[in-house]
């Protein structure tokens, strides 16, 4: 099985919009019986909540299920667990290296460095703009699918 984890700020919206909308493009190719995916946050403020009704809402448009999404903290085990942890921006993927006592490994990288995007994704939380998260977000679960594709026997 090989698992992949998003990881944002607060767990709220862009990495549970990432968890749904790779999780649907899993499932269109088939391969939900070999690839695993969830979601986390850095910070513990959304700890069992639901995702941002922004985000619920984006996911709605598009016709992605939002089933089972809540939200969870990062977890030192989670390194073991998960054989791709993709941070939203560079600040997470410094607070993920540090939670997880991994200063530099190659399964934590940053999701738009699989585009041509040489930028984080933008919280919608602060921006407010969930359209263009969503569409950042579906390119790089795109990219990041034929990454594992390419790299995995699926």
């Amino acid at each position: 099985m090989i698992r992949v984890l998003f990881v944002c700020l607060g767990n709220i919206c862009r990495s549970p919009m990432a968890e749904a909308v790779f999780k649907e493009l899993v499932n269109k190719d088939n391969l939900s019986t070999k690839i695993k995916v969830e979601s986390a946050g850095t910070g513990n403020w959304h700890i069992g909540d639901d995702p941002h009704p922004g985000t619920l809402g984006i996911l709605d448009k598009h016709d992605i299920s939002a089933e089972g999404l809540k939200g969870r903290q990062l977890q030192q085990e989670d390194f073991e667990r998960f054989d791709y942890i993709v941070g939203m921006d560079e600040n997470n993927i410094a607070d993920i290296r540090s939670m997880l006592s991994q200063p530099v490994h190659p399964k934590i990288f940053r999701f738009l460095d699989l585009t041509h995007h040489a930028k984080d994704v933008p919280d919608p939380y602060f921006t407010g703009d969930f359209s263009e998260t969503y569409e950042l977000v579906t390119e790089g679960c795109t990219a990041l699918l034929q990454k594992i594709k390419e790299e995995q026997v699926v």
